[in-house]
């Protein structure tokens, strides 16, 4: 598999490991990006950066609440421009009231959906690529709710209210009043946004992911020269540690970097005299897992003007 000096780029940005190191590890993993970061992982010359991948695409989240139920959507533009656009914005705001109303998430059920104003959401996606001119697509959708208590929403890095580059929903379970609810979900929210974890808790984390945790973990504790068991021990402190660092419940809440937040939980639940359970939460921060093609301009208005 070939490769670029643009992906020895992307690897060095991605893992913070010397320029050389990333050049030698796309070639023994013959170009092969993902391999390229779990080789400096495991020989220790990359951080362990919990990052969403950067911002591949352009649009916006939108989040949208009513009482003990909310729904978060992203819609993708192919330039920042468009998500500036009072028209996209207006759409994305829309469409998410649209979501609200789904017993799914289900993007072509979302696109079947009644356009507030007439016609189908996807019916609007379509005029709106023709009358914006530039390409758009509603990507995803995920909604939570409870029985009882409230769901709380926060958009980080608003470009309007409940529209922004992360949207993250907050869903607390309790008899509590909004008045308890509203700021421990707020709290939690900003945590949320600042701390990305992957899962709700450790056993929710995805299976290939901690696999591929361990084979790292099993990589770096072979080179330590231990007796077997001593690795193996290492190996699954590795696993536990990450585990930890990535489940919401058991990480240790940004506020004061010493409470996990299932604690935070209890400990307000126990001042508000009633149960309070963290059910469930979503965090879509824009382009997320898209791989956006990076384009020379300078070098294709040159192929353009026959320069080169």
């Amino acid at each position: 598999m070939a490769y670029t000096a643009t992906d020895v780029k992307n690897l060095r940005e991605r893992t913070g490991a010397g320029m050389m190191d990333c050049k030698k590890a796309m070639d023994e993993t013959g170009g092969d990006m993902e391999a390229a970061v779990d080789l400096l992982r495991a020989k220790g010359l990359a951080a362990v950066a919990k990052k969403s991948s950067r911002t591949a695409a352009e649009g916006l989240v939108g989040v949208a609440v009513s009482g003990t139920k909310g729904v978060a959507v992203e819609v993708n533009s192919e330039t920042d421009f468009v998500a500036k656009n009072d028209q996209f914005q207006d759409f994305v705001r829309k469409t998410t009231e649209a979501a609200l109303g789904l017993g799914s998430d289900d993007v072509e059920a979302l696109k079947a959906a009644a356009y507030p104003g007439g016609g189908t959401v996807g019916d609007t996606l379509t005029n709106n690529v023709a009358t914006i001119g530039e390409n758009q697509q509603v990507r995803r959708m995920k909604t939570v709710s409870v029985s009882s208590g409230l769901v709380v929403p926060y958009m980080h890095n608003a470009a309007a209210p409940m529209l922004g580059k992360i949207g993250v929903l907050v869903a607390l379970e309790s008899e509590a009043g909004a008045d308890v609810l509203e700021p421990l979900g707020k709290q939690i929210a900003m945590h949320i946004a600042a701390a990305f974890p992957l899962a709700l808790n450790a056993d929710d984390l995805d299976a290939e992911m901690i696999a591929r945790e361990r084979k790292i973990a099993a990589e770096k504790a072979a080179e330590s020269g231990k007796p077997a068991e001593v690795q193996a021990k290492m190996v699954d402190g590795a696993v536990a540690k990450f585990a930890k660092d990535n489940a919401l419940l058991s990480q240790l809440f940004v506020m004061d970097n010493k409470t996990p937040v299932a604690q935070v939980v209890e400990q307000a639940g126990k001042a508000a005299g009633t149960k309070i359970v963290l059910k469930d939460y979503v965090r879509f921060q824009l382009g997320e897992g898209i791989e956006k093609e990076v384009t020379d301009f300078a070098a294709e208005v040159a192929a353009a003007a026959g320069l080169n």
